[in-house]
């Protein structure tokens, strides 16, 4: 047991660190912190829901960050492997194929939503702030200082990490920046924008993190799939598989429950055809109900909207939307080390 912790920890830290000092990951995560900070000023042109505008589209460029680094991270992340011939080194030790997989997804994951959690800290850092809705509002100063240290300082970090000791840019600000935005996020919590001292539950927002939680987990299924896709299949082509499961799930409701419900009420009225006839309409439904209960849902884990309208998100429903995500994470990983087993990789 002690031996195949020590096998899934090493292909777990060679994973994060391999996936976080690509340069793909430092330009998605630094151009999704600047759109967050730019759709700040940009909410400010509504009517009156500036701050609903600024969630929606600040959680927007948080999930489409996340999504496109899936994309990029966790579909090579076997095929390059096998590609480099390392993968016979790691097997002849020996290490069972599903161990590599599992090691594989959760070094993904990992280094996925390290990276993910850069700009949504962000996003929670300037929804403390605010929009600025008139040339009156005042800045929130607590929230722009700690802010500024924290980037300035994961930046210094990772310069001076880069410069003297050889470590990897990217890395050093994934794992740096995290923990500093946080403090910079949590800090500016307890003031207001005058600096006058407050309780942190004025401006905190719980929502806001289950709206990010679920997001994470969104992220989690997207990695799993991408692994599971990388066991067989191209870098390009894994990137087509898993952003087209991404749109499909995207779309579930409006490609299949739509058109279930419209044919349940067709069939519903030809009550007096035959009971068991197998006709066009029949096979269409089953076809479609089978499509639906295959591909992922991701709409599920969008809650936005329910956040935006202080509908607030049901304890019930969470947990079944964590449980639906743990079960599709759990089923594309057992895919993969399916696909994986009678892989060659000689």
């Amino acid at each position: 047991m002690i031996g195949f912790f020590e096998q899934v920890l090493a292909i777990i830290r060679n994973t994060f660190l391999e996936c976080v000092r690509q340069p793909v990951c430092l330009v998605i995560v630094a151009a999704a912190t600047l759109l967050v900070l730019i759709s700040n000023p940009l909410s400010a042109f509504t009517m009156m829901d500036d701050q609903r505008m600024f969630v929606d589209i600040g959680l927007s460029t948080v999930f489409m960050s996340g999504a496109i680094l899936a994309a990029f991270l966790a579909t090579a992340v076997v095929h390059q492997e096998v590609q480099s011939r390392t993968l016979l080194l790691v097997v002849s030790k020996p290490v069972p194929r599903w161990t590599f997989v599992l090691g594989k997804f959760l070094g993904v994951t990992l280094a996925l939503l390290s990276a993910t959690a850069l700009p949504a800290l962000f996003f929670l850092l300037v929804e403390v702030h605010g929009v600025m809705q008139t040339a009156a509002t005042p800045f929130h100063l607590p929230a722009l200082l700690f802010g500024s240290l924290a980037l300035l300082l994961t930046v210094a970090i990772s310069t001076w990490c880069n410069f003297f000791y050889g470590s990897s840019f990217p890395a050093v600000v994934c794992i740096v920046g995290v923990p500093l935005m946080a403090l910079a996020y949590v800090g500016a919590l307890f003031f207001d924008p005058s600096w006058k001292a407050c309780s942190p539950s004025k401006e905190f927002r719980p929502e806001l993190l289950i709206a990010l939680l679920l997001m994470g987990t969104s992220l989690t299924v997207l990695a799993a799939i991408a692994v599971a896709a990388s066991t067989r299949l191209g870098q390009i082509l894994t990137i087509g598989v898993t952003l087209g499961l991404l749109l499909l799930g995207l779309l579930s409701d409006w490609l299949f429950a739509r058109n279930i419900a419209r044919l349940e009420e067709v069939l519903a009225v030809r009550q007096a055809a035959e009971h068991g006839v197998l006709d066009a309409d029949r096979v269409l439904l089953w076809l479609h109900e089978a499509a639906y209960a295959i591909v992922p849902n991701f709409q599920v884990f969008w809650v936005v909207d329910a956040i935006n309208q202080e509908a607030g998100v049901p304890t019930e429903y969470l947990w079944r939307v964590l449980a639906y995500g743990a079960t599709l994470t759990v089923a594309a990983i057992a895919i993969a080390t399916a696909l994986f087993q009678r892989r060659e990789v000689a």
